[in-house]
């Protein structure tokens, strides 16, 4: 970077999330032009948090940390657009577990491809990702310990 450019004094906190906001908006750019373009980021989080075993709707909502109420109107959401379809859940009673569709698994892997060739293109400059990567999960670590929050999807 040149040191007369503007974001060279910029504080740490802006550029971090400056840096999310056009890495996000590539990735998203990317995915859409790959087949997907009616899913949000929020959508890739609950991909994300449900690509395991599921989660009712509750444990969705504290793995997003968001109200009960968002996490059940996405779910809606995905459920009519055929991403996720709940389920009895295992251990019986009223909850419902919610579970991934093959839809949002074939969704997953195409984001997962657009993102490591994303991240492919921004190590082939002049940073170092591996080094960016490690310094940023420590500032994390150094802030929150084990307490790293949940990322929540306000955009």
């Amino acid at each position: 970077m040149r040191t007369d450019d503007p974001l060279a004094h910029t504080e740490l906190t802006i550029l971090l999330g400056l840096a999310f906001q056009v890495v996000l908006q590539e990735f998203v750019s990317r995915t859409a032009a790959a087949g997907y373009p009616d899913l949000r980021p929020v959508h890739g989080m609950v991909f994300q948090a449900l690509k395991t075993n599921g989660s009712t709707s509750t444990e969705l909502a504290e793995q997003l940390g968001v109200t009960k109420q968002a996490a059940g109107q996405i779910v809606d959401d995905l459920e009519s657009r055929g991403y996720v379809r709940r389920q009895p859940h295992p251990e019986g009673g009223r909850r419902r577990l919610v579970v991934l569709t093959d839809t949002a698994r074939e969704h997953l892997a195409v984001a997962g491809e657009v993102l490591h060739r994303l991240e492919a293109q921004l190590a082939g400059g002049d940073a170092d990702l591996a080094v960016l990567r490690v310094e940023l999960a420590r500032l994390v670590r150094e802030l929150a310990g084990d307490a790293v929050p949940p990322l929540r999807p306000v955009w």
